[in-house]
């Protein structure tokens, strides 16, 4: 099978549950990239994350926001984001009808919360607002902090039709544009790179994968995924604790 370009997910697919990545898998990344494979990461984190992970490999390209914001040689290539009117009018309306409502919005690499961020996601700060000075411009996506399914119903309730949600770990709930998914980016990252589909890996974990790992090339889920990310997978490969992805891809290699 011809592999011209790996795209992975990372939290919970690349990198271990405690957020590092063995040097066993950094060097079956390296390997293949010397060899000439692209190297994209697909992920749901803002750009800043990406710089405090150890081993992480060098890539080709990366996905962050789920696809509002892509990446390509080290460049932005696309920003695909929510009108700063839309953003505002959400936050506020979901912190006044949910009262405590956690809630965060990400604008241009920085995180705007009305909460202690640090108890949801480690090594991370943000600025503390009530959403009512946040920067005039588009952002990449807003984070409520809840799995319950009343207030996630009243929340679509809320969209502008070009807008969607997406549930990450079961914890939170990210609203972003339509065009900004994951399965889009691989597309438009391969286009640019010449790259055909079917020469296209993708891996992943979790519901905001499931889009890429059924569309985009061969699909494979981890062993940890939920089930419907591994019920369109093309294969399953070993948990994430195991280093199931770098396994999978050293097997190609036999």
């Amino acid at each position: 099978m011809p592999i011209k370009m790996i795209a992975t997910d990372l939290d919970g697919t690349l990198l271990h549950t405690d957020k590092t990545i063995s040097e066993y898998t950094a060097a079956v990344f390296r390997r293949y990239r010397e060899k000439g494979t692209k190297i994209v990461f697909a992920t749901a984190r803002p750009i800043r994350a990406l710089g405090i992970l150890d081993r992480l490999p060098d890539k080709d390209a990366a996905i962050y926001h789920n696809g509002a914001v892509i990446e390509i040689e080290h460049r932005i290539h696309r920003n695909i984001g929510i009108d700063p009117v839309t953003t505002k009018r959400l936050l506020l309306q979901a912190v006044e009808r949910f009262g405590g409502l956690q809630t965060s919005v990400e604008i241009d690499d920085t995180l705007y919360a009305n909460f202690d961020v640090s108890t949801i996601w480690s090594n991370t700060t943000a600025v503390r607002t009530d959403f009512t000075d946040i920067p005039g411009i588009p952002s990449d996506k807003i984070i409520f902090c809840t799995s319950d399914r009343r207030i996630i119903d009243e929340i679509n309730k809320m969209l502008t039709d070009d807008l969607y949600t997406d549930i990450v770990e079961n914890l939170i709930l990210m609203v972003m544009n339509k065009h900004a998914r994951k399965r889009n980016a691989v597309m438009e990252i391969a286009e640019y790179f010449g790259i055909s589909l079917a020469d296209v890996i993708v891996f992943g974990d979790d519901y905001n994968d499931i889009e890429m790992l059924r569309d985009c090339g061969t699909g494979v889920a981890v062993a940890n995924a939920v089930d419907e990310a591994k019920a369109v997978a093309d294969h399953i490969c070993g948990s994430n604790d195991n280093d199931g992805v770098a396994k999978w891809l050293e097997g190609l290699e036999v």
